[in-house]
Formats: C-alpha cells, structure tokens, sequence
C-alpha cells in the first residue's frame, strides 16, 4: 500500500534527543570528556560572571558550541545558530532542549569574547589531556615541537608608517582614487615592523616563514606534542619574529615541568642553535633537533644522541595537527584582533583536535 505525502506537522513531539543520538556516535565519548572538564571549570567560571543581573549564556554551552564549530568547520556564528535552530545532534552536545531558544549570534559572538579573554582555553586543553581516560594515551619521554603561521585579520593596506595620519581621506580625494580601500602600490617601498604598523591590529607582525615565500602580517601558532599518538599537550600563540618559535618552546616545556624532565624534544632545524639546545639540557631534557651540518670542527662527524632517528621521523606527525586545526577548524586566517584572543581561539582548536581523535584511540584496545 502506498504510504501518503503529508506535509503537516503534529501538535505534539515526544522526541528524545538522547535517543536521537546511537550509542556508537564519536560525540558521545566526546562530550562525556568535555563535561567532565567543564565540570572542573565551575570554579572558574563562577570568577568570570557577576551575581547580578540577568543569566548570560551558560559559558559550559559557549565551549561546546565552539567546539562544534571546529568539529564541522562551520564559518561563522551566524551559520552556527542556524544549524543549532534545526540540528537534533547539535542541540544535544550543547545541551539545548528541542524547545529552547537558539540565542542571538551577536550575543553569542559577545559572550564568546568574555571567554576568549580569559584562561579558559589553556584550562580546557589541559584538563583534556590530564582526564583519566586519555592520560594514559600520552607519551612523558619523548616530544616534538613546531610552529606555523597564523594570518592576522588585516590586509597589507592597512600596514603603514608608524605616525601617519590614519585617517580615511574618502570623497575629499582629489586624485579620483576614492574610498577608504583605495589603490595602493607597494614597489619600491621598503616596509619594516620597525617603521611601519597595521592600523587593523596593531599587534600583527609583517613576517614570512622562509626565503621566496610571501611575507604577510600575522602572528605565529606553536604546539608541543608528544610522541606515542601525536597529541598536543600544549599551544600557544606568539608574535611573528625569527626567536619566537624557541621563546615559545621554553615557555611551554615550562608549564608542564618537573612532569616532561628526562624526556626528548624533536624539532625542525630551526631549532638546531646552541643556546636553545643549551637551555633544553639546563631543564633536563634531551634535544633532537634536525642538524644544520653533519660534521664538526675539523671534519668529524658530530654523534647522534640515542633515539635521534625515531624522533626525527615522528616530529613530523606535529604538522597533522597544523593542518587539521588550519582548515578544518578554521585557524589558517584569524577572526580575531589582539593576540590574546588569537591565542585563546588557537588553542581551543588545538583542544579541538585531541577530542576528534579520542573516539578512535580509546577503541583500539586501551584501557578505559
């Protein structure tokens, strides 16, 4: 018997979202992790709000909510309330009821920054990786560091002389170049952090990452991952310089000490100067960075410490995370201004990323 088209709707749901979801779906082993984290945030939440006033987004819901947007590379926050409105799935991770209202996305963007600004990124990234079913997915020998660019939200027109008259010239032109994005032609200039500025972000830095590459205003995104499952125990987000890579490094590998002392650090070489290698071993650890040469003083060849070849081979592993968190989760051209929210967003993606590969590293076997 043929089944009848009818188009209208029924009077009353009796849809459970929670058994909406099948039992096997990867956001399940996801979001009991995350709210188990989230639950060890309460503190720090309850800091960050007033007691007065009127209920603002619960700030548990905002992080799930970014964190779907990394997960399904989903645009903007505009985009995002719309698929929350009709996605069952969506509303369940966050914890929105099917007849709740999906919020405001200006007032979601605003709530989301009070988030940004604070430490809760570095928190949720770290009690990811020091929850009871993941740490013992970590490795504690052996690490690789590296770092990547990160595109400003700025446009080169907006990199200008320090002290000019920033002021937009618009209809008063006379030259009939018009308007505030108006032709601009950059031959012949020589252009330098030192000299000049972005009027967009003014903590942007002109920087390229190589000879004959384009040099672009930007910041500079680092991670430390350990060895065994290429997961990323710690991230941040520096200004663009020829050092920052290596400042960043001591800075990280100090935040989790005494725990990684003893343990290998694998990097790229440019890595490989002496001072940093001679800070490594003055916190204890072992450096395995790429050599610029082979061969010391006199021609001999310079010994490899043990392990350096295994080291060498998963520090590479390091630029799966760059590249999920550039286009998947979006971090490839920044939607920030500031370094402190660049950071904050960066290192939620890189949060993002350890939780999209535990459903399948905690079902290979591994002891819950």
């Amino acid at each position: 018997m043929r089944g009848q088209d009818q188009t209208s709707g029924a009077l009353f749901s009796y849809i459970d979202l929670e058994g909406r979801v099948p039992a096997g779906h990867p956001l399940r082993i996801i979001r009991e992790i995350v709210n188990d984290v989230l639950v060890s945030l309460s503190t720090d939440f309850e800091f960050m709000y007033s007691r007065m006033g009127r209920p603002s987004i619960p700030p548990e819901q905002l992080l799930r909510a970014f964190l779907l947007q990394a997960f399904y590379t989903i645009r903007s926050e505009r985009q995002l309330m719309e698929q929350l409105d009709f996605n069952m799935l969506f509303r369940w991770f966050v914890g929105l009821g099917l007849d709740d209202t999906v919020w405001n996305a200006s007032s979601f963007s605003k709530n989301r920054d009070r988030l940004l600004e604070a430490d809760v990124s570095r928190k949720l990234l770290l009690g990811v990786i020091e929850h009871c079913r993941v740490r013992h997915l970590l490795s504690t020998d052996h690490f690789s560091v590296d770092g990547t660019l990160i595109e400003g939200w700025a446009s080169m027109k907006s990199f200008r002389p320090k002290g000019e008259d920033h002021r937009d010239v618009g209809d008063n032109d006379t030259d009939g170049n018009s308007g505030r994005n108006k032709e601009t032609d950059f031959r012949g200039q020589r252009r330098k952090n030192d000299t000049h500025e972005s009027t967009t972000d003014l903590e942007t830095r002109l920087y390229r990452k190589g000879s004959g590459k384009a040099a672009q205003l930007c910041f500079m995104g680092h991670a430390l991952m350990e060895n065994r499952n290429g997961l990323a125990v710690c991230a941040t987000v520096t200004f663009a310089n020829g050092k920052a890579e290596r400042e960043a490094t001591l800075n990280m590998i100090d935040q989790l000490q005494p725990a990684i002392t003893g343990a290998s650090l694998g990097a790229d070489k440019a890595y490989d100067v002496y001072s940093f290698k001679q800070a490594l071993k003055d916190r204890g650890l072992v450096p395995h960075m790429a050599r610029r040469r082979e061969f010391g003083w006199g021609g001999t060849a310079i010994p490899k410490p043990r392990g350096y070849e295994t080291s060498q081979r998963h520090r590479k592993r390091i630029e799966e995370i760059f590249g999920w968190v550039k286009v998947q989760a979006g971090q490839a051209k920044t939607k920030f201004k500031g370094r402190r929210k660049v950071n904050a967003s960066f290192t939620l993606a890189v949060a993002a990323y350890n939780l999209i590969r535990l459903p399948k590293l905690l079902s290979q076997g591994a002891p819950p």
